[in-house]
């Protein structure tokens, strides 16, 4: 997998730093789209772009798979929400929320798609969220915009699926990420969800590059459009 190139968005930190982690180790050549400034090293590019912008996005794809000859994946995990109840925010509140979590996988893979669907190969997994699926309380517009990920997902599964091109997401369940600090100052909230979960903790960072290595690798190739929750068993489905 040396010459395997995946991008990863939002990987300065929290779960997409992880997951780059991972992806590294597991010998690709990774790519980090984030807005903020990272270093890059043998086996991490580092671009400092904003997922929302979609020719800053299609330079720094077309780049990437410039130097390596190919392109093998991405994944979408850029994502940001501030917590409101829907009676209580704006328009420009939405447009927020909404770009950066719908429009941003959008413009992503879009710009990816170029470059797989010529080569009639790669991989594609979305950061979604439980939100997304089952809704989340003071998070409307988030959920929404993560619910519209996991259909978009599943429609390019169904549009790209012979030319061997997968499409799939992963839903995390509450994770402690700095994100997730400033919607809980207090951690009363914290507190709750550890009762909820039926593992009685938190999810980190580090419970779901798993997962995400396992579906851009080869023996998820007959596994496309499929939504899949890594949550400590708060959402369970099927």
């Amino acid at each position: 997998m040396s010459e395997r190139g995946v991008i990863v968005t939002g990987g300065a930190s929290g779960i997409g730093a992880a997951i780059a982690r991972r992806l590294a180790a597991d010998g690709y050549t990774v790519a980090v789209l984030d807005q903020r400034a990272l270093e890059g090293s043998d086996s991490v590019a580092a671009y400092q772009v904003d997922v929302t912008e979609y020719e800053a996005v299609r330079q720094a794809v077309d780049d990437f798979a410039g130097r390596l000859g190919s392109l093998h994946g991405l994944v979408n995990n850029a994502g940001w929400d501030r917590a409101q109840r829907f009676v209580d925010t704006t328009p420009q509140l939405w447009d927020t929320i909404l770009n950066i979590n719908l429009r941003g996988p959008m413009n992503v893979t879009h710009a990816v798609l170029q470059h797989l669907v010529p080569a009639g190969a790669g991989r594609v997994v979305s950061i979604a969220s439980d939100a997304g699926r089952v809704g989340s309380s003071g998070e409307a517009v988030y959920s929404a915009a993560k619910g519209g990920t996991v259909a978009l997902m599943k429609t390019l599964a169904r549009e790209h699926a012979r030319q061997g091109i997968t499409f799939n997401s992963v839903c995390p369940g509450p994770t402690q990420t700095p994100l997730f600090e400033q919607l809980d100052e207090t951690g009363k909230l914290a507190v709750a969800l550890e009762r909820a979960i039926p593992m009685r903790r938190l999810g980190q960072p580090d419970d779901y590059p798993g997962i995400v290595s396992f579906l851009l690798g080869d023996d998820a190739a007959f596994i496309t459009g499929q939504t899949i929750s890594v949550s400590g068993g708060l959402t369970m489905n099927g």
